[in-house]
């Protein structure tokens, strides 16, 4: 190569790995403030890939130093921007339960003839004892639901409001809806209480503002977007602050459940962290647990953006995502333990 090129190379490949080094500080320290780190957020992890291949490519002729720097972002890349987790399930307990968190998007299964049957089989296939769905308007009564999804819940006690589905094999009471509105648009949330093996504890079930408008917008408009984007996450924030002003010092366990349309690593899930809760999958779970995206190109999953999230009186033996043919959301799937006093 001549030095032109090497010098052009070892440019490009070092703007490769900063960009990298830089997506990966962003996501670690991102605040609410940072809404632009929020946007790449949203980016198919493939895009992180291909520019610390890139960067490994252009360096690799350099010498070892640039070799072995270019080479460094590939774990970084696989680990912490993918978020990887390798997790044990936490201590065992007395009282285990499954709980599924789905949303089926039943106005999709509608227009499919099949539809109904893939979520249906869905929902029989990992037999959880307890199941909230979102985007579940399928009927106004359990009386009137789709045949193959009533076969699926069985003979679950449920509660319907709205986009919300609880189905619960242990008894349930006080179900009430809980306020996440932000200015312009109302919006709730459901929460009941559920006896399962004598411990009684609380599941919540959320369904939060989709980033598709904002993103749409950037991608679209470009820099003339960037205001809507700014406006959607921070209406998200909003609903996330007010669920969790809800749920802080709740006085039984709680499980929170439900498209939370935010990655772990963003201040939206951080808001309910604060609150008490942890994350089942980054617990408990092992490899990425991604449940969105294998509906648009590139037709794979990229994002964690459903959430199952336990107070600390709860257990999280194991966690972990199903398959993508019924909805465009994988359902979570997790093990609990109901920890008895």
């Amino acid at each position: 190569m001549t030095r032109l090129a090497t010098l052009t190379a070892r440019l490009l490949g070092a703007l490769c790995m900063l960009t990298v080094a830089l997506a990966w500080a962003g996501f670690a320290f991102g605040t609410e403030s940072t809404w632009w780190i929020e946007l790449a957020r949203y980016l198919p992890y493939p895009a992180f890939l291909a520019l610390a291949l890139l960067g490994v490519l252009l360096a690799w002729p350099s010498g070892r130093r640039w070799r072995l720097a270019a080479l460094a972002m590939l774990p970084v890349v696989l680990v912490p921007i993918m978020d990887l987790h390798v997790h044990r399930g936490e201590a065992s307990g007395r009282a285990p339960l499954r709980l599924m968190s789905f949303n089926v998007k039943a106005y999709e299964a509608d227009n499919k003839p099949d539809g109904f049957g893939r979520l249906a089989w869905e929902i029989a296939l990992h037999d959880a004892d307890v199941i909230a769905m979102q985007d579940a308007n399928f009927a106004n009564t359990a009386e009137s639901l789709p045949d193959p999804i009533k076969a699926a819940l069985g003979k679950r006690q449920l509660y319907l409001s709205g986009q919300y589905i609880i189905a619960s094999r242990f008894p349930m009471r006080d179900c009430r809806s809980g306020d996440i509105s932000f200015p312009g648009e109302g919006h709730h949330y459901v929460v009941c209480t559920i006896d399962a093996h004598g411990v009684e504890f609380d599941l919540a079930t959320a369904h939060l503002l989709s980033p598709r408008e904002g993103l749409n917008a950037t991608r679209h408009e470009r820099l003339g977007g960037l205001a809507e984007w700014r406006e959607n996450f921070a209406m998200r924030l909003i609903q996330a602050r007010r669920l969790a002003q809800d749920l802080v010092g709740h006085p039984r366990p709680l499980v929170l459940a439900g498209d939370l349309n935010a990655p772990d690593s963003s201040p939206v899930i951080a808001r309910l962290r604060e609150a008490g809760l942890r994350d089942s999958f980054a617990a408990a779970g092992f490899g990425y647990g991604f449940s969105y995206g294998h509906s648009l190109r590139p037709h794979l999953s990229f994002l964690r953006i459903d959430h199952v999230m336990v107070s600390a009186q709860i257990g999280v033996r194991d966690s972990f995502v199903g398959g993508d043919q019924a909805s465009a959301h994988r359902p979570v799937i997790t093990d609990l333990w109901l920890k008895r006093e």
